[in-house]
């Protein structure tokens, strides 16, 4: 990776108890980071602790809820008395509610909860980081957002708009605190094992993503099952057709493994054989 520059920072990372934000904190954390993750599941975040103290990292964790504004602040609250400040906020957690409008007497209460964590919970989370950020001047937010916020599809209609949201949101902040803190659009594809799948509603609206490119996904989805350790499955492979959770940690350490007079402002981080995507 070159020179570590993250090595002694602060990162506060939501969603850490599990998935894609467990790896993440680990990840950090071997390169030198002092971590402190947020989660509801107090177990799980203490696995995750248990997790990263064993090879040697820095963790703490705190039980808050990303809809909860005074939480978040707690939270950094935290991270600043015990690492003597926060250097980078990193707002993962987040849920995929995809369904149809056609289902909304069954969604409406998963829609409301979306509209609660992706987008109030990235607000909270930048309103808690703000003032501590632009106080010691600099400061780094990373929000995840999605292919998905680019535009609304069959089935995507809540989750496309709470991602289209933080990104208007992460460009808004870009603006306001040009030059104290740095801004980061991470926008993945679908990527199993992130746990995120976990919240989909109705399987069948993951084909709006696939929209006229249906064949297409069929014909890769048939090859990978006959063949699992073959060329869908060799991220060597031009044809690689389904991200895996380190591809995208690997890339979000590399935005935020920078100077400080360096921003990586917008990554798009997609399979290469992923020609079936819109």
């Amino acid at each position: 990776m070159g020179v570590n520059y993250l090595n002694g920072r602060t990162a506060l990372v939501t969603g850490a108890a599990s998935g894609f934000g467990r790896l993440l904190a680990s990840d950090l954390a071997e390169l030198g980071v002092n971590v402190v993750g947020a989660d509801l599941n107090e177990a799980a975040l203490a696995e995750t602790g248990a997790g990263i103290h064993a090879s040697g990292g820095r963790f703490v964790g705190v039980v808050a809820d990303v809809r909860d504004s005074q939480q978040m602040r707690d939270a950094v609250g935290v991270a600043i008395s015990e690492f003597d400040g926060l250097d980078i906020l990193i707002n993962n957690a987040g849920v995929m509610p995809l369904s149809f409008f056609s289902d909304h007497e069954s969604a409406l209460g998963a829609w409301s909860n979306a509209l609660d964590v992706n987008v109030k919970g990235v607000l909270n989370g930048i309103a808690a980081v703000f003032d501590h950020m632009i106080e010691r001047g600099r400061g780094h937010v990373v929000n995840i957002s999605s292919t998905y916020g680019k535009a609304g599809t069959e089935g995507s209609a809540v989750y496309s708009a709470t991602k289209s949201a933080v990104e208007t949101i992460s460009e808004s902040l870009r603006i306001e605190a040009q030059g104290r803190i740095k801004v980061t659009v991470v926008r993945p594809t679908g990527v199993k094992g992130t746990g995120l799948t976990s919240s989909i509603l109705n399987t069948s609206a993951v084909a709006g993503m696939i929209g006229h490119h249906g064949a297409a996904y069929a014909a890769k989805a048939e090859e990978a099952e006959q063949e699992p350790h073959g060329e869908l499955f060799d991220p060597e492979s031009i044809r690689y057709w389904s991200l895996e959770p380190e591809h995208i940690s690997h890339n979000i350490l590399h935005a935020v493994n920078q100077p400080w007079g360096v921003c990586i402002s917008d990554i798009t981080i997609r399979a290469s054989g992923e020609d079936y995507m819109l």
